[in-house]
C-alpha cells in the first residue's frame, strides 16, 4: 500500500479516504492504475476523475453503504467494482448491527485485491469462472441458540469470512484462546487467498511436482493431518523449517501461511517506501540493521532487497510500539538456519545474484517453476531442502535443527551478533514463527470454530 495525493489541492490521501479534507473533492479509486483520484461531478451520476480527465466513471454500488470508494470499469454500467464483484454473499445490511463490521471486512478485502492487482495475478469472479472463480461469503452466526457457527475458510475459490471476526473484542478473545500473537481480518483474507492461488497456479497450473518438492506431498489426507496436528501439536523443532506452527499441519497450510507472510512483507514495505523511511540505529552501526526503503517491493525480481529492508524496519517499529506500551507490530522471532545453498531464478530467466551466505542454486532445482510472486516464497521455502541437517520426514514435513547460537531476535530487542552477516530471506522465512492466521480453512481445511 502507498500514499496518494489529491490532484486538485495536493493534499496527502490514504487508501480508504472518500473525501479530501482540504478541498472537499470526492475521491474514487481507479483499480486499473491503482490510483486514488479527486473527482468532479458530471451528469447521470457520472464522475470525472482528475487523474484521468478524459474519462467518465460510476461508483460501485457499495458506495451507497459507505463501504467502497472504488469506481467501476470505464465505459461500463457495471453495478460493482473489480473488488466487490467477488462478493457472493453479504450479511443483511438492513440490520444496522451488521453494517459497521461489514465495512471493516470490505476494507480488508479491498486491500487484498489491491495487492493481487499490483502483482498481476488472475482475478476471475464466479461469473467468469463458475467453478473456481474467486468469491467471498461474509456470513453472520445464526441467532442465539443456533447449533453451528460460521468458520472462516476456503473451498475451490470460495472464501468464507465470519462476520464476528470484525468485532475487535471477539477476535482478540479468539486470538488469546488459540495462542496466536497476531490475528487480523487482513490476515484471514491473505491466508485464504493462498489456498485459492495454490489451486489456480499450482494444482491447475501444472506445477504440482515442483511445489511438492518444496512444500511436501499435498495428496496426504488433510483431515487426518489436521486431527494429528491438534492431538500431537507441531514438531518441537518446527521453527527450523516452517513459517508457523500451523504450517506444519499439511502442505496446503504451509503454502497458505507462506503466501500470507509474503503479502504482509511487500505491502508494508511499499508503505514504508511511500513515507521514505530509513533505519539507522546509532548504537548498531555494524550490526546490519541499516536500511533505506526506497524501492517498489512489488516490482522486485529478487527477494534479497525485501529482507534487507524488512528486518531493520520491523526491529525499529517494534521498538517504537513498546515505547507506547503497545504490542509489537510484527511479533515474531526469526531464527535463521545455516543454509549453505539457496537461490532462485527470476521470471525473465536471469539469475538472481546470491547474497551474503548464499550460493547459486544447484542445477535441477526446478528453475522458474512459478510465476512471480510464487517464485519468491517457493524459493524461500525450498531453501530448507538445502539446509544442512534438515531431513524430509514422512508425509512431506521437514525435520532437523541447524540454528546457530545465539539466535537472532529481530522482533525483540536482542541484537544479532556483530560478526554475523545479515540473514537471507530464505533463512528467515524457513524459521519465522507466524501462528497468527485462521485455524479454520474450509471443507478441506477446517476445524472447530474460533
Amino acid at each position: 500500500m502507498r500514499l496518494f495525493r489529491c490532484q486538485h489541492c495536493d493534499q496527502v490521501l490514504y487508501f480508504e479516504n472518500t473525501k479530501c479534507e482540504r478541498c472537499g473533492h470526492r475521491l474514487g479509486f481507479l483499480p486499473e492504475v491503482t490510483r486514488l483520484s479527486a473527482l468532479e461531478p458530471g451528469d447521470n451520476n457520472e464522475w470525472q476523475p482528475l487523474a484521468k480527465p478524459e474519462q467518465r466513471r460510476l461508483f460501485c454500488t457499495n458506495a451507497q453503504y459507505d463501504a467502497c470508494n472504488w469506481l467501476v470499469p470505464e465505459g461500463t454500467t457495471d453495478a460493482y467494482c473489480v473488488a466487490c464483484r467477488h462478493n457472493r454473499t453479504v450479511p443483511d445490511l438492513g440490520d444496522p448491527a451488521n453494517l459497521i463490521p461489514w465495512r471493516k471486512i470490505q476494507d480488508a478485502e479491498r486491500r487484498l485485491v489491491y495487492a493481487l492487482l499490483r502483482l498481476g495475478l488472475p482475478l476471475q469472479d464466479r461469473v467468469q469462472d463458475p467453478q473456481h472463480g474467486l468469491a467471498f461469503d461474509v456470513l453472520a452466526d445464526p441467532p442465539e441458540g443456533g447449533t453451528s457457527r460460521v468458520m472462516t475458510g476456503h473451498d475451490e475459490g470460495l472464501i468464507t469470512i465470519a462476520l464476528v471476526e470484525a468485532d475487535d473484542a471477539e477476535r482478540e478473545k479468539r486470538r488469546t484462546a488459540m495462542g496466536e500473537p497476531y490475528r487480523t481480518l487482513l490476515g484471514h483474507f491473505r491466508h485464504e487467498s493462498g489456498h485459492h492461488y495454490w489451486d489456480l497456479l499450482v494444482r491447475d497450473g501444472g506445477r504440482l511436482d515442483a511445489c511438492r518438492a518444496v512444500f511436501g506431498d499435498d495428496s496426504q489426507d488433510y483431515n487426518a493431518a489436521l486431527q494429528r496436528h491438534y492431538k500431537e501439536g507441531p514438531p518441537a523443532d518446527w521453527q527450523a523449517s516452517f513459517v508457523s506452527a500451523y504450517a506444519t499441519t499439511h502442505p496446503w497450510e504451509d503454502f497458505a501461511e507462506t503466501w500470507a507472510h509474503y503479502l504482509h512483507i511487500i505491502d508494508t514495505l511499499e508503505m514504508a517506501d511511500a513515507f521514505g523511511l530509513q533505519v539507522s540505529p546509532k548504537v548498531a552501526k555494524t550490526d546490519d540493521l541499516d536500511a533505506a526503503i526506497d524501492f517498489d517491493p512489488y516490482a522486485q525480481e529478487s527477494i534479497q532487497p525485501l529482507v534487507e529492508a524488512w528486518l531493520p524496519l520491523t526491529f525499529a517499529v517494534n521498538s517504537l510500539n513498546r515505547c507506547m506500551g503497545a504490542p509489537d507490530l510484527y511479533p515474531f522471532v526469526l531464527s535463521p538456519p545455516a543454509i549453505e545453498e539457496a537461490g532462485l531464478r527470476a521470471p525473465d530467466g536471469a539469475r538472481v545474484q546470491p547474497g551474503p551466505g548464499q550460493a547459486v542454486r544447484k542445477k535441477g532445482w526446478g528453475e522458474s517453476i512459478l510465476p512471480r510472486p510464487l517464485i519468491h516464497f517457493c524459493g524461500l521455502a525450498a531453501a530448507r531442502a538445502a539446509a544442512p541437517g534438515l531431513t524430509k520426514r514422512k508425509g512431506g514435513a521437514w525435520g532437523g535443527n541447524t540454528f546457530p547460537s545465539p539466535t537472532f531476535s529481530y522482533s525483540g530487542i536482542a541484537t544479532p551478533p556483530a560478526a554475523a552477516s545479515s540473514p537471507s530471506f530464505f533463512q528467515v522465512a524457513a524459521s519465522i514463527s507466524m501462528p497468527w492466521l485462521p485455524r479454520a480453512c474450509s471443507a478441506r481445511c477446517s476445524t472447530s470454530p474460533g
